[in-house]
């Protein structure tokens, strides 16, 4: 089984990064994994996109066709792959405003405002996005995706990510329910 997952923002916002530790925390269980990515010349504010495929099945084609998940945390993200959505589910931040043009299954987190306020540290919303596609996807377990956050992220960072990991699990949890 294939599964899509295409995650946007803006430079600097550390989706891409996300992508390689979504990826990362797949290959871990024994899943086939790719990621890709791209961004605006801009780098920092300009529109960015990651996308991560995984399967247990060898992946023939390493770009999202039909995102099964859209992670949006921007306006612009989320007006641009928000209203091409098939059937997959949109999950984007609390303060980015709807859009009529988009007509998918939508989910609204707070994300930025968990990692800024609650976490004091705006930098981690990437990881807390991540926890967040995590519970809603079910592709990976959490024990596996912080062995990939510890992986990844800058030593001495790993205590901060690792309670953004588990609270973006948590909200995505309360959203479900």
């Amino acid at each position: 089984m294939r599964t899509e997952f295409r995650l946007s923002g803006s430079g600097g916002q550390g989706l891409l990064l996300a992508g390689i530790v979504l990826a990362e925390a797949a290959i871990l269980e024994g899943k086939n994994a790719v990621q890709t990515q791209s961004y605006g010349p801009e780098a920092r504010g300009g529109a960015s996109k990651a996308e991560v495929v995984v399967s247990e099945d060898d992946i023939d084609y390493p770009k999202a066709i039909d995102p099964d998940f859209l992670l949006a945390l921007t306006a612009e993200a989320y007006r641009t792959y928000g209203k091409v959505m098939g059937r997959g589910l949109v999950i984007v931040d609390a303060s980015v405003p709807q859009s009529p043009e988009v007509t998918a299954r939508t989910v609204r987190v707070p994300i930025l405002a968990t990692a800024a306020d609650e976490l004091g540290k705006k930098v981690v919303a990437n990881i807390v996005a991540l926890g967040v596609l995590g519970r809603v996807s079910g592709v990976v377990d959490l024990p596996t995706l912080e062995s990939a956050v510890k992986n990844r992220v800058p030593k001495g960072t790993e205590d901060l990510n690792l309670k953004a990991l588990r609270r973006g699990w948590e909200i995505a949890a309360a959203a479900a329910s």
